[in-house]
Formats: structure tokens, sequence, C-alpha cells
């Protein structure tokens, strides 16, 4: 991993980031994009939910941060029915099935950094929520995860030189069909997603 002062992190929710806040001790620090930082060399900015929120906060705390990494953490629904709530992954290819190659209309294809001892996942990032059975399975042959931010996270870090490490939680599978019943889920496990964070993550990024 780069060498960096600081730790970069981007989450699109309150929701999800909270309890990270809580656990990192980071205060708001102001600002265009909703930062906040502390003593311990943490610096996360809740981006809001969909590509353009997050690639504008990654640049943010590229340019006016100093980052020379960021992870970009948070939910993500599976496509299929191999995955449980709570589960958590290492993201290590991301395509954008929304975004194709102007010239010949080819799938869009990306790989993020990767850590050892993780269990591994694709990820789609689109700019629309899937969420019926249907839907996801219009990607499932493409990825195993479904996110609105980690592609627009990875271009931005790639643009200004940053490493990018991205885990997903896993908060809705094709059995969840309700917008509802999907935010309860993100509320109950985001604090689990802090804790793992913390403690299997942050070390590997000294």
């Amino acid at each position: 991993m780069q060498g960096n002062t600081r730790t970069g992190i981007i989450m699109a929710t309150m929701i999800e980031a909270t309890p990270l806040i809580g656990a990192l001790g980071l205060e708001p620090a102001g600002g265009p994009v909703r930062v906040y930082t502390g003593q311990g060399g943490a610096v996360l900015a809740v981006s809001g939910i969909g590509k353009v929120n997050a690639a504008l906060s990654a640049a943010y705390l590229a340019m006016r941060h100093g980052v020379s990494t960021i992870f970009n953490i948070g939910a993500a629904g599976a496509t299929g029915n191999g995955m449980r709530t709570g589960e958590i992954f290492h993201i290590g290819s991301i395509v954008e099935p929304d975004r194709p190659r102007i010239m010949n209309r080819s799938q869009r294809a990306s790989a993020p950094d990767t850590l050892e001892g993780f269990g591994m996942a694709s990820l789609a990032t689109l700019d629309r929520p899937l969420v019926s059975a249907a839907e996801r399975a219009s990607v499932a042959l493409l990825a195993d995860l479904v996110d609105m931010e980690g592609a627009a996270v990875l271009q931005a870090c790639r643009m200004f030189g940053a490493g990018c490490y991205i885990f997903k939680m896993v908060s809705d599978t094709p059995e969840h069909q309700s917008d509802t019943e999907i935010v309860e889920n993100i509320r109950q496990l985001a604090k689990p997603l802090a804790d793992f964070f913390v403690t299997r993550v942050m070390p590997l990024s000294a």
C-alpha cells in the first residue's frame, strides 16, 4: 500500500457512516463536502448516493486533504442468491453496465487495489438502484454485487494517483425488494461494518 499520512474514507450515507465516525472519534470539518476528521489521521467523507457525488468527494479528499489512499466502504446489493446479508467482501473488479465504451459499446471494467486475507467479490456500479429480483438478474452474469459509487471513487482515485480499496457489505439480496426493508438492514449492519473496518482493515493501512 502507498505510504500516506492520512487515510481517506468515503461512505455514501450517514446511516452507514455514523458508527464509524463514532468509533474513530471524528468531528465535522466543514467545507462543500460533508467531511469528518480527527486526531488519528483518518478523513471520512459522507458523499451522498450516486457516481457524481462519490467522484466529487474522492477528488475533494485528494485535493483538499492530501490523502493518497482512499477506502470506499458501504452497502451493496447481491445480484444472486449465493450471499447473505451482513457478509463483507473486498472488491477485486468493477464493471459499469450503464456506461459502455463509446466507440464499440464494449463493457467498461476496472480493478481497484486489493489487500490479502479477505473474501473477494466483483461489483457493478450503476446510476440507479436495482431492487427487484429481475433487475438484479440483469447484471448477475457481470458481477456479484451492485452499488452506486464504487466505480466512480476508483476513477477519481486513478485520476489523482491515489490508491483505492473497496469493501462492500451485503445489505440486501433478491429476497429483499422493499426500500424500507433494505434501509433497515443497513441501519442494523452499519455497526458491524464499522467494527470490521477498524479491527481488520485499518491496521493494514498504517
